[in-house]
């Protein structure tokens, strides 16, 4: 005879499985980005504002982050720290996607997928904030238990 889960269960089973495809899809897009920083600096040099001081330097730091933090949702003991240490993170880059945004967007040249790719990117940085939250166990928002 099969056993019939509770629905409160069922739902915490659902949640647990959702913060580990997130944690899995932030540690690839982090650690991605924080070797492309590292490896490749010149890029997020022309989107870095200019009143960063060391912006070489920056960007080297943050490469780290990111893969300090990409490795750190992995690991139980750390992951409530990499998950706080990655929302703030995307905060601080916001007005290098602001000004990347900006550049883009009023150059001569821009074209209609520039427009889109910032109209879209733009938006989702609150997303990104809460999902590295979501993912490190700190908030559970929108997905609370029925009843």
């Amino acid at each position: 005879m099969q056993r019939i889960e509770p629905a409160r269960e069922r739902e915490g089973q659902d949640l647990t499985v959702w913060r580990r495809r997130c944690r899995l899809g932030l540690f690839l897009f982090y650690a991605a980005a924080g070797v492309l920083h590292i490896t490749v600096p010149r890029p997020f040099l022309s989107i870095t504002p200019s009143w960063v001081p060391d912006a070489p330097e920056v960007i080297l730091v943050t490469g780290l982050c990111e893969i300090a933090g990409a490795i750190g949702l992995l690991v139980p003991w750390s992951r409530r720290y990499a998950g706080i240490g990655l929302a703030l993170y995307a905060a601080c880059v916001f007005p290098a996607n602001i000004k990347h945004a900006v550049t883009s967007l009023t150059a001569p040249d821009a074209s209609q997928w520039q427009w889109l790719y910032h109209m879209v990117r733009l938006p989702l940085q609150p997303v990104l904030i809460w999902i590295a939250l979501f993912a490190a166990g700190i908030v559970r928002w929108p997905m609370r238990a029925r009843g």
